[in-house]
């Protein structure tokens, strides 16, 4: 059988499952180049249901032009998700866009979390960019990789945690709600079988 090509599954697609939000949240995922290819990457469920997030390829050679061009925009204030000892905590991120009169864009690395660190490292031109953490009131649910440190979040659990932060707690819903699902159907699909709802 040949896979879905959007969510690479070979038994069950769960492409028309995604939820089409209403939402103001910009972000932009700036994507290693061996996520794309990976059919335990959850960024494409932000990028299929939410209207303004886009996703750039990241290159240890040079900027994202496209990406930088959206950073330059005035309308935005541009907020790499990186935790450090600079980092903002979200409510003061938020803050801060709202004094400077600003839409909050945020910018995340896709990638295996070893593989965010060395695009952090590697990506200069990401290094003025105020830098925002998140403090998650729960630990991922996201099983689907070997080896994931306690803490972190996958990326769409990232941008659940953004749309309760600028108030939208049910497209939040709707997102985790989707992931649940979609993790259940991706295990039975790796283990040969359409998953059967309880």
């Amino acid at each position: 059988m040949t896979p879905c090509p959007q969510c690479l599954l070979v038994h069950q697609c769960v492409c028309p499952q995604v939820p089409q939000l209403s939402s103001a949240l910009q972000l932009s995922l700036l994507m290693h180049d061996n996520e794309a290819q990976r059919d335990t990457n959850t960024g494409r469920w932000l990028n299929a249901a939410l209207p303004d997030c886009h996703s750039f390829s990241w290159s240890r050679v040079e900027p994202n032009a496209a990406l930088n061009e959206r950073i330059a925009d005035p309308d935005y204030y541009s907020l790499l998700v990186y935790p450090g000892e600079q980092s903002l905590n979200l409510d003061d991120a938020l803050e801060q866009a709202r004094v400077l009169g600003c839409q909050p864009h945020f910018i995340l690395l896709d990638g295996t979390w070893q593989e965010a660190k060395k695009m952090e490292r590697k990506s200069p031109w990401l290094e003025d960019l105020p830098r925002v953490t998140l403090s998650p009131q729960q630990l991922s649910r996201y099983r689907l990789r070997r080896n994931q440190s306690d803490g972190h979040l996958c990326t769409l659990e990232v941008g659940c945690e953004l749309l309760r932060a600028i108030g939208e707690a049910h497209n939040a819903e709707q997102l985790d709600a989707f992931f649940a699902e979609f993790m259940a159907i991706f295990q039975a699909d790796k283990s040969g079988h359409r998953w059967q709802r309880p």
